[in-house]
């Protein structure tokens, strides 16, 4: 079938066993933790969601710039590009189908092209190919950015008489091929113990997984110019590490205990998935099988106040999991993390890992040996591997690694579809010498200042000024600087917001040195 991992997810995602039912059409899906139901809606209604299809289809984005055709074999193309095609292919099945008031078939093949290919074709009711007005819809569908996406959808029902409330029948072929089962990865090891531990393991690994190691310690030094530091401080790929559009890959650090993974889109534009992320990829699968294994288990995500604002409102209203912030330092998010069921816990800076209480421990066990019920038993098998593979004990970047591998390949998730779960909003850190740090106080998870007096009221006012922002200062624990933390809707905001907070620390703190310059 060519490379792809996620493709039959992608498809299958529009409605189970071949009956398809697209869940904006008809809200009496299942529900997910990522996208629970419409509010209000009901067994009858199959009118579009427009929310919905937002979300479902920002996890298959269309790559900036690419325009395809559907021709007499369908689209067919680099597999890494058709992920969204694939997605929308489902889309329009479905409204063929209710169209024409009969089964339609999607066939996902190459046919002879090279394994690295891929493509799609509709199959019309009697076998033959699709009717050439529905090509165009094909192309144009495929084509859409993703706010005229609902726009065509709505145009092509209307050019073609579909009635949404007409139920659709699906069948979904594909042909053998292995590649899809490979999943490729690219770790930088900063030149640091991780590398030696990965070459041991790397014998062990399934034929699937297919990991490739750089900063291996042979040629280059410690963290210099690599590692998860150094991506996630400079936005921008290690040095030794030659990166080609949409592939996976991560970095740790020297001493293996954090971990950022990261791709570059068609564009060339890099994309970072830091701690936040993984936090969040992590609680969407654990609290899946929780929701299997039904018990009640108390599941909590730790933050500190340097977690993007939008994992936390991701978190809290997405996913309807309790976030708590507390101070800096991972030995505050482990001890938080301890008193809950399931604490995940994930510094930004990749550092972090997940708790089970011996409680659960012993419970989900239990359930794997004892429980008759398949669904409950096969959750709770998953949940004991987790536990089997995490490192409860502290962050551990090749045990996270795993983890997370795990995760993506079980969901058929793609890095990109794991990106577009949520934005960052746009953020900038800074740093201002003072004379002492100590004339700093903090309180409320050092999200607010108490000393110097007048500071917090000033910082107060300056987040008014801004969209979606907010803005906190600290002492660091090291040396006579006060760092700061600013985010807001655009990163000029951003960035400004920053700068007129690094001008307050300055008068208010007793600032040395020339005052901060703008960014």
């Amino acid at each position: 079938m060519g490379k792809g991992t996620g493709w039959t997810s992608a498809l299958m995602c529009t409605g189970r066993h071949g009956r398809v039912c697209l869940p904006w059409f008809d809200p009496s899906r299942q529900p997910s933790p990522e996208f629970p139901p419409p509010a209000g809606s009901g067994e009858s209604r199959k009118e579009m969601d427009p929310e919905a299809l937002r979300k479902y289809s920002a996890l298959h984005p269309k790559p900036a710039g690419l325009a395809l055709q559907y021709g007499t074999a369908g689209f067919r193309t680099r597999a890494q590009q058709l992920d969204h095609v694939v997605f929308r292919m489902g889309l329009l099945a479905v409204l063929r189908s209710k169209a024409v008031a009969a089964t339609i078939g999607v066939m996902v093949t190459a046919s002879h092209n090279p394994e690295e290919d891929n493509g799609i074709k509709l199959v019309d009711p009697l076998g033959e190919m699709l009717h050439p007005s529905w090509e165009e819809y094909a192309t144009q569908l495929a084509n859409a950015e993703e706010q005229e996406l609902q726009k065509v959808i709505t145009e092509i029902c209307q050019k073609a008489a579909v009635d949404l409330h007409k139920d659709a029948l699906v069948f979904i072929g594909r042909d053998t091929s292995s590649g899809e089962c490979q999943r490729h990865l690219k770790i930088d090891c900063a030149n640091g113990i991780g590398a030696l531990k990965l070459s041991e393991m790397k014998p062990y690994f399934p034929r699937e997984v297919l990991i490739h190691i750089y900063n291996d310690g042979t040629k280059e030094k410690l963290n210099h110019l690599c590692g998860a530091d150094f991506v996630k401080v400079h936005q921008k790929p290690p040095g030794g590490l030659d990166m080609k559009p949409n592939e996976r890959c991560c970095s740790f650090d020297g001493d293996a205990d954090r971990i950022v993974y990261y791709y570059k889109d068609e564009t060339g534009h890099f994309h970072l998935i830091d701690g936040d992320k993984i936090a969040t990829l992590i609680s969407i699968f654990l609290k899946e099988l929780l929701a299997k294994v039904r018990q009640n288990f108390k599941m909590a995500v730790v933050q500190t106040a340097y977690a993007n604002g939008s994992s936390t409102r991701y978190l809290e209203e997405t996913l309807k999991v309790p976030v708590h912030c507390v101070k800096t330092g991972v030995k505050h998010l482990h001890h938080k993390a301890q008193e809950f069921d399931v604490g995940v816990y994930f510094e930004a800076n990749g550092h972090g890992t997940v708790l089970f209480s011996k409680a659960a421990e012993t419970k989900i066990r239990q359930l794997v040996k004892e429980e008759k019920d398949d669904e409950k038993r096969e959750a709770a098998k998953v949940l004991e591997n987790m536990i089997d593979l995490i490192n409860q004990t502290v962050g551990d970047a090749i045990s996270d690694m795993l983890v997370i591998e795990a995760i993506l390949a079980l969901k058929g998730l793609t890095v990109q579809q794991w990106d577009a779960l949520y934005n960052d909003l746009p953020n900038r850190l800074l740093k201002v010498q003072v004379a002492d740090r100590r004339v700093i106080d903090t309180t409320d998870a050092e999200r607010r200042a108490v000393t110097p007096p007048g500071l917090q009221e000033k910082i107060d006012a300056l987040v008014k000024k801004y969209k979606l922002s907010r803005a906190f200062v600290r002492p660091s624990g090291t040396e006579d600087v006060v760092r700061i933390y600013a985010e807001a809707d655009t990163q000029e905001n951003a960035d400004a917001l920053a700068h007129e907070v690094s001008l307050a620390v300055y008068h208010l703190a007793g600032g040395k040195g020339a005052p901060p310059q703008p960014i």
